[in-house]
């Protein structure tokens, strides 16, 4: 059913929906970040992997009756950190992923099955309910918003390098390892922090797809992740809204306004060079 203009505005009084907006416009700071991370270092394996890692914290949590979200955060952090020595090579990365998710997923219906807890619960998670976003997964995002695009920041200049080429940032005494294990940490905790909000398997919205559009209209890494964040933040804002106008389900809504973005700007001839991560290496004496 359809709601009236007015309803909205009645539901943005309510508590729970201010609460899921306000996480909506935290994630649409720091996740669009991620998403260009995921994509210029080529790590797509790694956002399937961990939200297995999530649902094994997920089961773990409810096991052990600590905030499942909780151990979901703590179980892709590490795993994000275990695989970060095999990040050397995109191959290797994405053998390392196959293995984690195969043991993740097992490890996680073997403690499902063993300890009798109710497994609808732990599923329920990777498909998301934004309306109860709490405290602890504003503190995440909030975290997230103020660590992503800082360290984007900070560390511009060694952050391009490594998306552009990870031997010449080796050569250029970029600390590569570490920066790499700090970006990969980084996608882990991502993953779990936006379960709550559209449910791993809808995570793209929120990290890859507004990522792909900046790919397309920006010329440097500053100038694609300035579009990153933007697009994110019209993208969640207006399929949140239209979400509460329709009275749909917001995680199946944010993907296909984000999809329809996508696909509306790969309509738009492209005027620039096709590598997007060229133009950041190209600017990068500037960034000194």
């Amino acid at each position: 059913m359809t709601l009236a203009t007015a309803d909205i505005g009645a539901l943005l009084e309510l508590v729970p929906v201010q609460r899921a907006g306000l996480a909506l416009l935290l994630a649409a700071v720091g996740l669009p970040v991620i998403g260009v991370v995921i994509v210029g270092l080529d790590i797509m394996p790694v956002r399937f992997a961990m939200m297995h890692v999530a649902l094994l914290g997920i089961a773990l949590g409810l096991l052990t009756g600590i905030d499942p979200m909780l151990c979901a955060l703590v179980a892709c952090a590490l795993a994000g950190a275990g695989v970060a020595p095999l990040a050397r090579t995109p191959d290797g990365l994405s053998g390392a992923m196959g293995l984690l998710m195969s043991l993740a997923i097992a490890a996680a219906l073997l403690v499902l099955a063993v300890s009798g807890v109710n497994a609808s619960g732990a599923f329920a998670l990777l498909w998301g309910s934004i309306l109860s976003v709490g405290t602890t997964d504003l503190i995440v995002l909030g975290g997230l918003a103020l660590a992503v695009p800082g360290l984007f920041w900070w560390r511009r200049r060694d952050v391009a390098l490594l998306l552009y080429d990870r031997e010449l940032a080796q050569c250029s005494g970029v600390p590569v390892r570490m920066l790499t294990l700090v970006l990969l940490v980084l996608v882990a905790v991502s993953v779990a922090g936006a379960i709550r909000l559209t449910g791993a398997l809808l995570v793209d919205a929120l990290t890859l797809l507004p990522a792909l559009v900046a790919r397309r209209l920006g010329s440097s890494l500053k100038s694609i992740t300035l579009w990153a964040v933007g697009i994110g933040i019209a993208v969640n804002l207006t399929g949140f809204l239209i979400a509460l106008w329709l009275d749909w389900p917001p995680g199946p809504v944010l993907v296909l306004t984000a999809g329809a973005v996508v696909l509306a700007v790969h309509l738009v001839p492209e005027r620039r060079i096709s590598s997007w991560r060229a133009p950041a290496a190209v600017s990068l004496p500037s960034s000194h």
